[in-house]
């Protein structure tokens, strides 16, 4: 394993954060306090308890998993979409480093920089909200699990895409709805059953149900079920990934 190559894509993905902090880290870290204001306080004053939680609390994991998921993607999708826009990336695969140490070195520096975000997010929701972490190391797992598998995915995004607009397809368009359809802000329970089976088609659901659990000891789904969602998918974008170094699929001429 050529470590010093991986640390030299992380380090360069990562510098690249800290100089663009505004767009990296603050702007995110806005968006999540509007939320907080708009549903913990609007929405909040109109709902007393979801199962016995308080809404401001409850809505804490919901946000938190929005935020990863979006910055996991785009973070990821973009450090690689970028040396293939410009044409670095055939200076990269000439390099004697396998697509092993690439993936490391672009999916973790992508990995990194969503649970730095998490970490404010969750910091911030002290000002707002009281709540307690049931299963702390749990947390930190779908935390770990979640923006890896995102990350991933994010890569994936970022070879697929052919210009920005497409960069920004997937993420606007399809993991935003899913999360506001998942359980972010309202408990699946509280849907009329139809809607509730429904609901178990989004792979989401799974995610937000098994972190809320490391929150509160309350969960939509069970909490196994959720964590071989979440494996299931990371296998099947570290497969993907694997094809596409194999097939050269959008990477070779």
């Amino acid at each position: 394993m050529n470590w010093q190559a991986i640390k030299a894509i992380y380090v360069f993905e990562m510098n690249r954060t800290f100089r663009t902090l505004a767009q990296s880290v603050v702007s995110p870290v806005l968006s999540t306090v509007l939320y907080f204001v708009v549903f913990g306080t609007a929405i909040g004053a109109r709902i007393d308890t979801v199962d016995g939680i308080s809404y401001g609390a409850f809505i804490v994991p919901g946000l938190v998993m929005l935020t990863l998921l979006q910055q996991s993607v785009t973070n990821a999708s973009f450090g690689i979409y970028f040396p293939k826009f410009i044409g670095t990336i055939y200076e990269l695969l000439s390099a004697p480093i396998s697509f092993i140490e690439i993936v490391i070195g672009y999916v973790g520096a992508a990995a990194t920089k969503a649970l730095m975000i998490a970490v404010i997010i969750l910091t911030t929701a002290t000002f707002f909200v009281d709540f307690t972490i049931t299963h702390p190391l749990w947390m930190v797992t779908f935390l770990v699990l979640t923006s890896v598998s995102f990350a991933l995915m994010g890569f994936v995004i970022g070879i697929w895409a052919q210009n920005f607009e497409q960069l920004q397809l997937i993420p606007l368009l399809v993991i935003t709805p899913l999360v506001f359809l998942g359980g972010a802000f309202y408990s699946v329970s509280m849907l009329p059953p139809a809607w509730q089976a429904v609901s178990l088609f989004n792979p989401v659901v799974y995610l937000i149900s098994g972190f809320r659990w490391s929150f509160f000891g309350l969960a939509d789904v069970p909490v196994g079920l959720s964590i071989f969602a979440i494996m299931v998918f990371l296998s099947a974008c570290l497969i993907t990934i694997w094809w596409i170094f194999r097939t050269g699929w959008r990477i070779k001429p």
